[in-house]
């Protein structure tokens, strides 16, 4: 796949001006998105991505437009859990709903530009070690058996996503504990304060830096092209924010959605392990020859396992969690008994 270096730049430009022309808006009129608004924001930003498939396959063929499909819904379900910890960190914060979406756009930037710097490290590694396959295929298996773990181990109290590097900048700047609308920053008594937003901007951003950890692995392995990656992980993010307010009531009865995404994990990391084994070159394993018994994972095949799992865990979540609302609702409330005196 040859992408030349213009094309890199239309691409970026293209995102940046709809993330510059966002922000303005939400500098000069701070406030909520309803429901009809994020709806009407998220179809026009999930049709983009949709056409682009067909843009992709039409200029570089149906095997790229295929890995962009399957990066892109791979990316976005990763994405829909990044929602639950975004929410953690607002209610811990005590965001104001109208601050939240400035917050929620400032940080999805921050991430854009940390996964642009990762994306483009793990395409100079895939391209002069061919074993990174392995690192990628065996941090995506562990990943998966984490978020399985997580899912299933007896609740405890929920830490602050990104709480470590917040409290380190406590510690070296002054900051204030009230919000002072969409200031990031304040002068009180001729002294320079850090605000809670700019503090929650920066804890989602480091959050997402991390999430970067597993879902550029997993998309790394659907496609080994840096294009793609990034133009997958550029619109699942875009919509990101949308996403946000459209499931922000329905993201508690997505209980059983990380267990999905650990199917999902450990699919693709299976994939790289068996990818690896092709292309391998490390004399450990078959004395550097490479290894062919097992034939590699189609893309169209991992599509398929990738769009089944993501609705059968949807499905089974909604079933679940509509059982136990029935169960909750049709328990009989305790009568009180009064005293007589």
């Amino acid at each position: 796949m040859n992408v030349e270096a213009w094309i890199w730049i239309v691409s970026i430009a293209a995102i940046a001006l709809v993330i510059i022309g966002d922000l303005i808006v939400q500098v000069r009129k701070p406030h909520e998105p309803t429901f009809k608004e994020s709806a009407i924001q998220y179809v026009v930003y999930f049709g983009l991505a949709l056409m682009f498939t067909l843009l992709v396959t039409e200029v570089w063929g149906g095997r790229f437009g295929g890995e962009y499909l399957a990066g892109y819904i791979t990316e976005w379900s990763l994405s829909v859990d990044n929602l639950f910890v975004f929410l953690i960190i607002f209610t811990k914060f005590k965001v104001p709903r109208h601050l939240q979406s400035e917050a929620l756009l400032v940080g999805i930037v921050l991430a854009l530009i940390l996964r642009g710097i990762f994306i483009a490290l793990g395409a100079a590694a895939i391209e002069n070690f061919s074993w990174v396959f392995y690192l990628f295929g065996a941090f995506l298996l562990y990943t998966a058996v984490l978020l399985v773990w997580d899912t299933f181990k007896e609740e405890e109290e929920d830490k602050v996503p990104g709480g470590k590097i917040v409290a380190l900048i406590k510690t070296r700047f002054r900051t204030v504990d009230e919000f002072h609308g969409t200031k990031l920053t304040v002068i009180q008594k001729g002294k320079r304060f850090i605000t809670p937003l700019l503090l929650v901007m920066v804890a989602i951003g480091f959050t997402d830096l991390l999430f970067a950890l597993d879902s550029i692995p997993a998309v790394y392995g659907l496609t080994s092209e840096p294009y793609i990656v990034f133009m997958a992980n550029a619109f699942a993010l875009l919509g990101l924010r949308q996403l946000f307010f459209l499931l922000s009531g329905l993201m508690e009865r997505l209980k059983y959605l990380a267990v999905g995404l650990s199917v999902i994990l450990g699919w693709i990391g299976v994939k790289l392990v068996i990818h690896a084994l092709h292309k391998n070159e490390l004399a450990l394993i078959n004395g550097g020859e490479p290894i062919k018994v097992i034939p590699e994972i189609t893309t169209e095949l991992s599509l398929g396992v990738i769009v089944s799992t993501l609705v059968l865990t949807t499905i089974i979540s909604l079933i679940a969690t509509s059982k136990e609302t029935k169960s909750v609702n049709n328990t009989p409330a305790k009568k009180k008994r009064s005293k007589k005196s």
